[in-house]
């Protein structure tokens, strides 16, 4: 009975753009308010709070590079880079100059949009497989920068320890904390996603995606937005990596080389491009990947394979898996796990009708 639209009519374009067009819709998020804020963190033992912290981290992310790729076309493989550029940009804030969350949070995703901008440039003129060998060469070129700039990386190991963010005076230690910390983060960032889409930039954005000349042609400043949709995105991941480094409490090239801009990639595939809900999902999923196979292999793995072998075949299946996963999606539901949802949505709508 969920979804119903019958007796809801909208009169006015205010109305029916709404965020929420639904009085069940309305509900829905209720509900998920008091189950988020009120049940969750409260139910769960902390390591699996932990693990939900690392899904709130990994959805501002993808949310980000959905916008550049799903909704505006424009492929990039340096997501990881980016967040690199917000991490240690608010590390060296936090530690140099004592600045609190709320100037090192924004001040990361400025700093990486910047780059990011400077990044898009080429997409003017080239697109594609060869943009997307232009944001390769632009990860490569960041992760070089910080290793070898010292002044940037902090010198050995390029590694920058950060304190927990405190908030009145009181320091978010616990991972219930940080839970709570990383869902504000998570919440303002799926609500701005939805209200950019639905505004005039997001229609720019999908009329580049599915046809630039057309759009050129119709008045939208084609440089100009995909400027626009290379920076938001990168904000986007500086913001993550900034969130990322308060969670771990060190800022570490490591944590974002070029598997982790795979692994976002693998997200908004495996999740749905140019969904919101798809960046949500294909967080979740690609999260809870790993951690599932390592449980897996922990209980099963020493009756499939020698004994010995089992902790290092976990990183090799890992990529077996997202390289198989990612080839079954594009061939079998090129929109993903969001897709998937809308059928089953869309099946109950008329149920138990079949018209």
């Amino acid at each position: 009975m969920f979804f119903r639209e019958s007796g809801v009519f909208h009169t006015t374009y205010q109305r029916d753009m709404a965020l929420y067009p639904m009085p069940i819709t309305k509900f829905a998020v209720a509900a998920f308010a008091v189950l988020f804020v009120g049940v969750l963190p409260f139910s769960m033992h902390e390591y699996y709070v932990s693990i939900v912290n690392l899904v709130l981290i990994a959805v501002v992310g993808a949310l980000g590079l959905n916008i550049l790729v799903g909704y505006t076309g424009q492929i990039s493989i340096g997501h990881g880079a980016f967040m690199s550029v917000g991490a240690y940009t608010a590390a060296n804030l936090i530690v140099r100059l004592d600045m609190p969350f709320w100037v090192a949070v924004p001040a990361g995703g400025a700093m990486a949009a910047l780059i990011g901008a400077v990044v898009g440039i080429p997409s003017l003129r080239i697109k594609g497989l060869y943009l997307a060998i232009a944001t390769l060469a632009a990860q490569l070129i960041i992760e070089w920068t910080i290793n070898h700039v010292p002044w940037i990386s902090g010198g050995v190991q390029a590694s920058i320890e950060v304190p927990r963010p405190r908030l009145f005076g009181y320091v978010l230690n616990s991972q219930r904390d940080l839970y709570f910390f990383l869902l504000a983060f998570a919440t303002v960032a799926i609500v701005a996603t939805l209200n950019l889409v639905r505004s005039r930039i997001g229609r720019a954005f999908i009329a580049i995606r599915d046809q630039d000349i057309a759009a050129e042609i119709i008045g939208i400043n084609i440089f100009r937005y995909k400027l626009l949709a290379f920076a938001i995105s990168s904000f986007y991941a500086g913001v993550t990596g900034v969130l990322y480094t308060y969670y771990l409490g060190i800022a570490n090239y490591e944590q974002f080389q070029i598997v982790v801009s795979i692994d976002y990639l693998a997200m908004i595939i495996i999740g749905g491009l140019g969904s919101v809900l798809g960046s949500i999902f294909g967080a979740i999923f690609v999260t809870l990947l790993p951690i599932v196979i390592r449980l897996f292999m922990e209980s099963f793995g020493s009756l499939l394979f020698d004994p010995k072998d089992v902790l290092n075949l976990i990183p090799m299946l890992r990529l077996i898996l997202f390289g198989a996963l990612i080839i079954v999606f594009l061939v079998l539901e090129p929109e993903g796990l969001d897709r998937l949802w809308r059928n089953i949505r869309n099946y109950f709508r008329v149920w138990p009708f079949s018209y």
